[in-house]
């Protein structure tokens, strides 16, 4: 089976799972605290292990090379999204009034660009990259995106802090404290493992794989809670420009990466994950920055569920180019 084929049959199962999130919301089995909860527990440790897990196994060049050239694709992929959000939504934004059936048309300030551009540039790695690369690649796909995960982290504490904020609210020590979190924490440890081939014991592997397992599951219904908390049908019909900054995040982005991608002469894997990396609906993390900086969190929670939808889509048939064009 190609790889955009197994990409619709786990985001098939994943779809599922974030169904079942949905439910367990709106039957009151998982609320708000507990989905809370949830999200700490697999940003925390399940995430972590997922990462520090990926590096346990033989040392070799090719590996070492693979990690260096996903860190340095993520660099591309960041600053790319930063060029081409910027350059697609704009401050100054067009608006069309009809009256009395004279259509005139004006540019009224966009008082959510900063929203709109976080939510196209930062793609939700650790909750829907890591489970579909698992799914796809396993435990040494996962140690490619170990290298996004930094990345990722370094621009959105910098970039996305100046852009949501402004530069005069960046202090060098609130980076460096959320710089230094367990998924960083994970992947220095586990860097360091892998370059000194370290091994923990096989009990302790078996037992830490096992609570890697929950991280597809537990992301998914944390996804599936989030999706619930709005309301679908209004979602889809009250304000369209969702779709358009969904479409830069899941089409002209990853499209603009692929072609930039595909004809690299690198190891089909390193290639294939920083595609899907690319692809991956708009971050978890941008309604958080939201309310960090009193921004429009309801909108962005909105940008999120449309995007992570669409996903289910837009990944394959993105992955799917990339076949076609390899």
């Amino acid at each position: 089976m190609s790889i955009s084929g197994i990409l619709i049959y786990q985001i098939a199962v994943i779809f599922i799972i974030i169904i079942i999130g949905v439910i367990c919301y709106k039957t009151n089995l998982i609320d708000d605290a507990t989905n809370s909860k949830l999200s700490n527990i697999l940003l925390t440790l399940v995430n972590p292990i997922v990462i520090f897990v990926s590096y346990q196994r033989d040392f070799s060049y090719d590996l070492l090379e693979g990690l260096l050239i996903s860190l340095l694709l993520s660099i591309i992929t960041h600053i790319v999204g930063i060029i081409i959000s910027y350059t697609l939504i704009r401050r100054k934004r067009r608006k069309i009034v009809t009256i009395d059936g004279s259509t005139t048309k004006s540019y009224v300030e966009n008082e959510n660009v900063e929203v709109e551009r976080l939510q196209s540039i930062y793609s939700n790695l650790g909750f829907m990259g890591i489970p579909l690369v698992n799914s796809i690649f396993g435990s040494e796909g996962v140690f490619y995106v170990t290298a996004s995960i930094t990345i990722f982290n370094i621009f959105i504490w910098t970039h996305g802090v100046i852009l949501m904020s402004g530069a005069e609210n960046l202090k060098f020590k609130d980076i460096i404290e959320k710089l230094i979190s367990p998924t960083i924490f994970a992947i220095i440890i586990g860097l360091l493992f892998f370059i000194f081939q370290i091994r923990v014991p096989d009990v302790v592997y078996e037992a830490l794989d096992y609570i890697a397992d929950l991280n597809t599951p537990f992301a998914m219904l944390i996804a599936g809670v989030t999706i619930g908390k709005t309301n679908i049908i209004k979602l889809f019909t009250k304000n369209l420009r969702t779709y358009y900054i969904a479409f830069i995040r899941l089409i002209i982005i990853p499209f603009v990466l692929l072609l930039l991608y595909i004809w690299l002469p690198i190891n089909e894997m390193v290639k294939i994950v920083a595609i899907i990396m690319a692809s991956s609906p708009t971050a978890a993390s941008g309604a958080l920055f939201a309310i960090k900086f009193n921004k429009n969190s309801v909108y962005a929670a909105e940008i999120f569920t449309v995007s992570t939808l669409f996903c289910i889509l837009t990944i394959p048939l993105i992955v799917k180019i990339a076949e076609l064009l390899a």
